[in-house]
């Protein structure tokens, strides 16, 4: 093989290489400009609303901890400082099924975690919380919406 060929190989291999970095983010990935959920396969069809993850001086704490959604939108869990996950128990979700196993903890500011809003039979509430701060009230609620 030439100096060429072997070039291009390279530059091939590092392509693919990058491309299953991208889509091995351990939060989010991107399907055709939607988000899923890494726990949840259902595809996005809604608007995107970001949860920061915080902590600071007042202690730890999701930014805005309560919110409104509909389904198939996406709430996208931000770090912002701190070492946090997000789990939707199910102790605290009784009757609400699919909900993802507890996310891996996030530990670079800007990482994310995204979830897509499921389609329950009525309006519900969905309860979540970082487990680590969870007794130190690192939690909140999604209020599902479906008008």
């Amino acid at each position: 093989m030439t100096t060429k060929s072997w070039t291009m190989i390279a530059l091939m291999l590092a392509a693919c290489g990058g491309e299953k970095d991208a889509a091995n983010n351990d939060t989010a990935r991107d399907v055709g400009g939607a988000v899923e959920s890494t726990g949840d396969a259902t595809a996005a069809t809604g608007d995107v609303i970001v949860v920061e993850m915080i902590t600071d001086e007042t202690g730890n704490y999701f930014k805005p901890r309560d919110i409104k959604a509909r389904p198939g939108d996406i709430v996208r869990f931000t770090l912002t400082t701190g070492v946090h996950n997000v789990h939707f128990v199910a102790d605290s979700n009784k009757g609400v099924a699919g909900l993802p196993a507890a996310g891996e903890a996030l530990q670079l500011p800007g990482q994310t975690y995204d979830f897509t809003v499921p389609s329950p039979k009525d309006d519900t509430k969905l309860f979540f919380q970082c487990d680590p701060h969870a007794a130190l009230g690192m939690v909140g609620t999604i209020e599902i919406d479906r008008d």
